[in-house]
């Protein structure tokens, strides 16, 4: 019962969480900003998938409507959800979003099938019970559910396994020296549930999903910078960028995991045409076996 009673409180603290904020919306009337720049170079790992304007899509978890105003700029019908509709009201109101829906994760209000592809942009780790949320998402896909979200180390990173099970031998908590987040959480209440591609290819396998994919972004965020200057303040913009392209330094070197991950579940398999650009693009595509029992 606690732990129901716990999943409530989480999801009210998020469904408060914007309320009463006056710059919620910088991001969309800034969009020359550094800040917004950031998170167009993760809204371009979607450009393999906006190939058929006729592909309608919902937005999960998209608090302000940054999401779906993205897709919308480039020509895709969209609709936005989140757990809040306070915010997204007064996004529609002022233009930033076409369609919006009030929507817990865990329990979407739509029909099977209801959208080509389902977008989840850094909300599945505020989930209490992300699986759920994931599941559903899943259900009202035809295409996909693209997710990018932070990666989690310790199962990605293999140096992280082999040092906790040296350290477990002598206590279950010294890990906590070496893994400093690895019981992370956020002001609003939530757990960080951090991602890696073993879980969403076990998801993928056991619902007998064809196909998962993936894509690493590195990115640059400090309090002690003002990003919502403009790109043409070079002196913030190039310190940001030196920061990105030093961690895909490591990152190419296998010395770091990536700090993001675009993640990709198909429900169906992808066409010539978007596998080709995903390729141009980087990702990383894995084809899963077929259950040999089940046809």
């Amino acid at each position: 019962m606690a732990n129901l009673d716990f999943k409530e409180q989480s999801y009210t603290a998020h469904e408060q969480h914007y309320q009463g904020n006056e710059k919620v919306f910088r991001r969309l009337e800034n969009k020359d900003s550094i800040d917004f720049w950031r998170h167009e170079r993760m809204y371009k790992t979607l450009a393999p998938f906006i190939t058929d304007k006729n592909d309608s899509w919902l937005t999960v978890g998209d608090g302000i409507g940054t999401d779906a105003n993205w897709l919308q700029d480039h020509g895709l019908n969209v609709v936005a959800s989140d757990i809040s509709e306070v915010v997204l009201t007064k996004a529609f109101e002022k233009g930033f979003v076409n369609k919006f829906s009030k929507e817990n994760a865990e329990h979407l209000s739509f029909d099977d099938q209801s959208f080509d592809y389902i977008f989840c942009k850094e909300a599945y780790h505020h989930f209490p019970r992300p699986y759920l949320a994931l599941y559903e998402m899943i259900r009202v896909s035809t295409k996909a559910v693209i997710l990018i979200e932070p990666e989690d180390i310790g199962i990605q990173m293999s140096f992280i396994v082999f040092i906790k099970n040296i350290l477990d031998r002598i206590s279950p908590t010294l890990i906590n020296k070496v893994w400093k987040n690895r019981f992370s959480f956020e002001e609003v209440g939530n757990y960080v549930y951090k991602i890696s591609e073993r879980e969403l290819e076990k998801v993928a396998m056991g619902i007998n999903l064809p196909c998962i994919a993936f894509k690493g972004i590195n990115d640059y965020y400090t309090n002690s910078l003002d990003l919502s200057q403009p790109t043409s303040n070079k002196k913030i913009l190039n310190k940001v960028k030196a920061k990105i392209r030093t961690k895909n330094v490591l990152c190419k070197l296998g010395l770091i995991p990536y700090q993001l991950k675009t993640c990709v579940v198909f429900k169906t398999t992808p066409t010539p045409e978007v596998k080709a650009k995903m390729q141009e693009q980087g990702f990383k595509f894995v084809e899963m076996a077929r259950n040999p029992y089940l046809k």
